[in-house]
């Protein structure tokens, strides 16, 4: 890394550091009161976190997806529903960048992103079958050089606080339930009528809800290349790489808090009770940073392969990735809990 990487990499920890500040200060009332964290998003637009990736012919930093991934893990430290609604909107616009940015209506959308630090989600789930995201039953319908849609969208997390929305369809009417294509709308382009909430066990701040999604807009607005190449190429390996960074800031909040629990015990003399879980806790934490490092350092070196990219292999790499670390974080994050109550169950009986 050269020197000026170095100093964008720093500074941008810095903007990051400050968000994940404000972030913290109110994570508890975001997930107690189900409520989406307005305070840190509003710190992450004022930072410019929202438009990173953005290309800088277009007004952006032309981040990697592994300095996306650095600001997750601090956000997801801080607060979880901050850090997986930041995962969510980088996805959308990772997708954006490598699959429309020669687009003339999506490089005004981009430029607009870097600019006014739009917010993005997505619609990917729909009615009954709302799992299998390579499906749609809705479709684009084109009328007098216009575009209309409505979905019944089981969950569109952060939706109504979203400043764009790209939602899943198939092509046309005609088309077959996996012929999908991505379409981005911006807020004036679509209304949510709200269908049904979702009350969550955690990241309740995420707001989660489902809502009838009806929207009009231009052709442009459809992205060029097929659904199941930006999902294959750029959206599955983006949130599999962001989640876990959001839910390894997670385990890594656990952990120090149970570090610092079992030293303060220690300080009292001999080894605390709860010792032996925090170290299982801490080598858990090492390996799910190893891990993500490992396939971090795989995507990058594959990102311009699109033949690699779409390889078995690397799906299913990715895919396990997922698995992995979700129950890596789980597994950090129980520990530490244990290291916590077996050493308070130490003091309370002495």
């Amino acid at each position: 890394m050269n020197i000026q990487n170095r100093l964008v990499t720093a500074d941008l920890t810095r903007r990051a550091e400050l968000v994940a500040s404000v972030a913290a200060a109110a994570a508890d009332a975001v997930d107690r009161q189900t409520k989406f964290p307005a305070e840190a998003i509003a710190a992450a637009r004022a930072q410019r976190l929202l438009g990173i990736l953005v290309p800088a012919d277009l007004g952006g930093e032309e981040a990697s997806i592994s300095d996306v991934v650095d600001v997750c893990y601090a956000l997801g430290r801080a607060c979880a529903s901050t850090g997986m609604i930041y995962a969510m909107h980088q996805m959308m616009v990772a997708a954006l960048v490598r699959h429309a940015a020669g687009d003339a209506w999506h490089r005004r959308l981009l430029r607009r992103i870097a600019d006014e630090q739009l917010l993005l989600a997505s619609s990917t789930t729909e009615g009954q079958g709302g799992g299998d995201l390579r499906k749609s039953s809705c479709a684009v319908e084109r009328r007098d050089e216009r575009i209309t849609l409505e979905k019944s969208a089981t969950v569109i997390s952060y939706g109504a606080q979203a400043d764009v929305l790209l939602t899943t369809a198939r092509r046309s009417a005609e088309s077959p339930a996996t012929d999908q294509v991505l379409v981005a709308l911006a807020a004036p382009d679509y209304r949510l009528e709200p269908l049904v909430g979702w009350d969550t066990l955690g990241m309740r701040g995420t707001c989660s809800a489902g809502f009838m999604l009806k929207a009009e807009g231009e052709p442009g607005q459809v992205l060029p290349d097929a659904y199941h190449k930006v999902h294959s190429e750029t959206v599955m390996p983006v949130a599999h790489l962001t989640w876990s960074a959001v839910w390894t800031g997670i385990a890594a909040a656990a952990v120090e808090r149970a570090r610092l629990f079992v030293r303060q015990a220690a300080g009292k003399g001999g080894t605390p009770p709860g010792a032996q879980h925090f170290t299982r806790a801490s080598a858990t934490l090492t390996g799910l940073r190893w891990m993500i490092g490992s396939a971090l350092r795989r995507y990058e070196a594959a990102k311009s392969d699109s033949q690699e990219l779409q390889s078995f292999d690397f799906q299913t790499n990715m895919n396990l990735l997922k698995v992995n670390s979700s129950e890596m974080a789980i597994s950090a994050v129980t520990s530490a809990l244990r290291a916590t109550r077996s050493t308070r169950a130490a003091d309370t009986s002495a």
